[in-house]
């Protein structure tokens, strides 16, 4: 055995895990480990300006490619503290990132020493496991144990908690020895898969909601296999968009009261049963349950027991990870010839299919200040399939969803439950290192930007390059529409007189921040006439590719403009006109027809 500091057992450990890519900031309490991590030199590391920054990245990191595993670091007492938030955010999405923090030595603990908090109790409620580790011996066990929980049944987070003198007690340790614990995972049985199918067989209108959990298990290939195999019609939510690419003849559009298209929504209203395969059943893609429930019967499928009749009692439930209950739904498809064929469902999802070339929103507006739906147009056409999208919440994310276009499975990347405000550019920053020579694209509204714009300078320093498109209203968009109902419109905007904007580019809307991006090192541009959003943005790529890093789009927009939205599938308010001829929509996935433009 080989006798060494407990911290250099874990940088060891990392390696074997596969967990190599680190963010955050060195201090007192942790700079053993960074010392460990120097010593080794295979542990890449980026410094964050935030340690909340550092844990968005280490999310952002996880979500790029499949068998990604983030780590943020952070010293004692604060560091943790602000890293609760990314903690959360990733428990919400099932996401595994691995939070290392220092800590006080132990014989101080619990006697107020300075920045020693007791983060692994408060960690807990966010994470799989949390705990602070009291005897250098146990360094290894807690590690090994951690990496089997964060890939096990439902991923998610852990917090390993490390006193600055149990980091540095030499241990005895052995990595050749060491080795990683399987994941747990349940499995769906063939008598389950036969169930769904004779529910299936039923049916006249199934339709499948395809969740992030499709995602998590990398599964995207058999979640279409099947589709094609059985011709049923396929709905992602917003965590499982690019399971099946958006213009796949059985994509029938995403669902919901906020980010969903008209012809998705028409189409599940259509359905009679509702398979979901990982998936929360979510109140953002539900709305009403009474209207999205009537009529119909659902299967929920989820790798998390306590998930299935959470929301509401399914007709049939299964624990089961994504994947296998994709293959055991396979095999017992194949299985059911002759007189158990299940029924011939094109028709159905021709209907379906049909529907996507109706009830277009509008996006080709030439109005000055620009509306935002011309935006998404512009960067469908200037981004094309191979884009990677990151967003987190507001108007613009909601926008977005109605109206760009994903066709792989990571490319939109969205932190679709907690959705905290500045986990764009952070977490964008953490795709980008996940996804090297590949287009990544944030997209934010101005105030989701200013949270944590300084993280920018974390990609002019690091050479990280993406391109962040921020709409800018000048206003909390999302919650200014949330008060109408209220009839007011109160401490919501950004909007102020800056006595440093020069000539009519931002007047009145408060921060530049063009100036802001270019002094933390980054490129940055203004647009403010539609007609040249798509230059802004094929300069913004040119400018990129040449410097490696961040560069900003600020398109200026009208300050008061409402994204459509509603309280059921069937109560969706329009608050712009909709599309009548195809030129209202010229990047629809599929051209309005000439009977639904006649309507």
């Amino acid at each position: 055995m080989t006798r060494m500091r407990a911290v250099d057992a874990v940088v060891l450990i990392l390696e074997k895990e596969g967990a190599t890519e680190t963010f955050g900031l060195p201090g007192a309490a942790i700079n053993p480990l960074y010392s460990a991590m120097k010593a080794h030199g295979g542990i890449r590391h980026t410094l964050a300006r935030h340690v909340e920054g550092a844990s968005h990245m280490a999310d952002g990191y996880t979500r790029a490619a499949p068998g990604n595993i983030g780590v943020c670091l952070g010293t004692s007492g604060p560091a943790g503290t602000d890293m609760i938030t990314g903690l959360y955010a990733a428990a919400a999405d099932s996401q595994p990132i691995l939070c290392i923090t220092g800590q006080a030595p132990v014989a101080v603990l619990d006697k107020e020493d300075f920045q020693a908090v007791d983060i692994a109790s408060i960690a807990k409620p966010v994470t799989k496991m949390a705990k602070t580790v009291l005897e250098a011996g146990q360094v290894p066990g807690v590690f090994q144990t951690a990496f089997q929980l964060m890939r096990s049944a439902r991923p998610g987070p852990v917090l390993i908690d490390l006193p600055i003198d149990v980091q540095q007690t030499e241990i005895e340790f052995d990595i050749d020895a060491y080795e990683p614990l399987a994941p747990a995972k349940p499995a769906a049985t063939s008598a389950q898969a036969e169930k769904i199918l004779d529910l299936i067989a039923e049916a006249e209108h199934p339709i499948i909601i395809a969740g992030g959990g499709i995602i998590n298990a990398d599964a995207a290939d058999r979640l279409v296999e099947f589709a094609e195999l059985t011709s049923i019609p396929v709905s992602p939510t917003l965590m499982g968009w690019g399971v099946i690419p958006d213009d796949h003849p059985l994509a029938a559009g995403m669902v919901g009261i906020q980010t969903h298209v008209r012809y998705g929504n028409a189409s599940f209203l259509e359905s009679d049963l509702v398979i979901g395969i990982g998936n929360r059943w979510a109140n953002r893609h539900t709305g009403d349950l009474n209207v999205y429930r009537k009529g119909r019967k659902f299967v929920h499928i989820d790798i998390e027991p306590t998930q299935v009749g959470r929301v509401f009692s399914p007709d049939f439930g299964v624990a089961s990870d994504a994947g296998a209950a994709l293959d055991a739904l396979l095999s017992a498809a194949r299985g059911r010839t002759g007189e158990r064929a299940l029924p011939d469902f094109t028709g159905w999802a021709s209907e379906c299919t049909a529907r996507k070339s109706t009830e277009h929103r509008k996006t080709n507006f030439t109005e000055v200040p620009i509306k935002p739906q011309r935006v998404y147009q512009e960067m469908n056409q200037a981004f094309g399939r191979d884009v990677t999208y990151v967003s987190t919440i507001g108007l613009s994310q909601i926008a977005g969803a109605q109206m760009l276009h994903v066709y792989r499975p990571r490319h939109w990347i969205n932190a679709g439950q907690a959705g905290p405000l500045g986990w764009t550019g952070p977490a964008a920053l953490g795709v980008a290192k996940g996804k090297p020579g590949e287009t990544v694209v944030a997209l934010s509204g101005d105030y989701d930007f200013q949270f944590m714009i300084e993280e920018l300078a974390v990609g002019a320093q690091h050479k990280i390059p993406y391109v962040h498109v921020v709409v800018n209203n000048s206003y909390l968009g999302l919650i200014r529409q949330s008060q109408r109902g209220f009839e007011m419109d109160y401490e919501v905007s950004l909007a102020f007189e800056n006595i440093n904007a020069a000539g009519s580019a931002s007047s009145g809307y408060g921060v530049d921040h063009v100036a802001v991006a270019q002094g933390l090192g980054c490129k940055a541009l203004r647009v403010e006439d539609p007609e040249l959003i798509g230059e802004g943005l094929r300069v913004a790529k040119e400018l990129m590719d040449e410097h490696q890093v961040p560069v900003v789009v600020e398109v200026i927009l009208e300050r008061v403009t409402n994204i459509s939205m509603g309280t059921a599938l069937d109560q969706i308010n329009e608050f712009e006109p909709l599309a009548h001829t195809p030129a209202d929509a010229p990047t629809a996935l599929s051209p309005m027809g000439e009977l639904a433009a006649a309507k």
